[in-house]
């Protein structure tokens, strides 16, 4: 079978300096790539090429209607604020975007009212996650709009979310993890990963980038790519000794979840390859970002406070930390607390020592307004 290209489109060539060069062709539409193939900004200009390949007869001002949400989208992709977005970013909301685009391309802006966002969101109702998440794009998108002096109002922001059922992605519990790596034994790339995204909290598109390079003194430090455009949150977590033992049989020269040739896996690779593991244990529910939480949720059950849970996962603030720590153990801590409340200091009386007058149940109706 014939093995599917990472970049279709994409061809290498030379320049008049003999340096290899690549380029993006397709339709007639050209762009170029770079010379490091693979890079971040080689995957940049390759979204950025794509895009542009899809959208060419509509950005410029001459093909485009003058107002219409197509400029404004072509528009809101130049803008500060989407630019400051981090490439992974910029990728999910330009899949979000392009779709609401190619429905109403021609549609003026400034005649878009609440009850259009409405019957737009609607037809999502049966995913409501992906309808909230149009939402909220839509919602930049208007108030962009406003700062065009396009509309004075945003009608996104006058419509109410959806109510989404659940705490999002899966957190792993203990039973879980010990059925994972009782089919994913020590030394196969399966429990290396789930061993190392485990015990630093690491999101997938930063697990793929972490090798020795990034241990120092006892650490694992790396910025989040995902809070890179602002200088990115510095992450310096202690190696696990389970951790360390993992790594330690690992090669020197390459990240820790390199291909077979070495060179880093892709973040999408690695989530195809959990979803392949997480069947193959018999946990579909199980997923990458689920192992973030399962750090967060030892943490937490550990005694940990928000903000030393904060400095391992490199949340920005205390609410983040908060949900990813709902899946705690409530009934231990339950436990905890009634145990605490027994034996309370100062000799007083606990909970299995109390008097019988709080005991025995007054059989007689009571008088007075409470019977009313």
């Amino acid at each position: 079978m014939k093995r599917r290209k990472q970049f279709p489109g994409a061809t290498a060539y030379f320049d008049r300096h003999g340096k290899r060069r690549w380029r993006f062709r397709k339709g007639g539409f050209s762009a170029e790539l770079g010379s490091e193939y693979g890079s971040e900004d080689f995957v940049r200009r390759y979204e950025d090429a794509v895009n542009g390949h899809k959208t060419r007869g509509l950005i410029g001002a001459d093909r485009t209607k003058p107002y219409s949400v197509s400029q404004l989208v072509a528009l809101w992709y130049r803008s500060p604020e989407f630019l400051d977005l981090a490439l992974s970013t910029q990728k999910v909301y330009r899949g979000i975007v392009e779709k609401f685009r190619e429905e109403h391309c021609d549609k003026p802006v400034r005649l878009m009212q609440r009850r259009h966002v409405q019957t737009i969101l609607a037809e999502k109702a049966e995913t409501p996650t992906a309808a909230n998440n149009l939402r909220k794009r839509l919602i930049q998108l208007m108030d962009f709009a406003i700062t065009l002096d396009w509309r004075g109002d945003n009608p996104a922001r006058a419509t109410k979310p959806f109510r989404v059922g659940g705490d999002g992605f899966h957190t792993w519990d203990e039973d879980e993890l010990a059925q994972f790596f009782a089919v994913h034994k020590p030394g196969t790339l399966a429990h290396t990963a789930v061993t190392l995204m485990l015990y630093t909290g690491a999101a997938r598109v930063d697990a793929v980038k972490l090798g020795p390079k990034n241990v120092r003194n006892g650490k694992i430090e790396y910025r989040r790519q995902k809070t890179q455009r602002s200088g990115g949150v510095l992450v310096s977590v202690p190696i696990h000794p389970d951790l360390a033992e993992v790594l330690d049989r690992l090669p020197k020269d390459r990240p820790f979840l390199a291909t077979q040739k070495g060179t880093m896996r892709s973040a999408g690779g690695l989530g195809n390859l959990m979803q392949r593991w997480t069947e193959d244990a018999k946990l579909p529910q199980c997923s990458a970002h689920g192992l973030r939480k399962a750090c967060a949720r030892r943490l937490a059950e550990a005694g940990a406070t928000a903000h030393e849970i904060g400095a391992v996962t490199g949340h920005k603030t205390l609410a983040l930390v908060q949900r990813y720590t709902e899946a705690a153990g409530r009934e231990g801590m339950a436990d905890s607390a009634i145990e605490k409340l027994i034996a309370r200091p100062n000799g007083e009386r606990n909970l299995a020592n109390l008097p019988k007058r709080f005991v025995k149940s007054d059989t007689k109706p009571k008088q007075g307004k409470d019977n009313l």
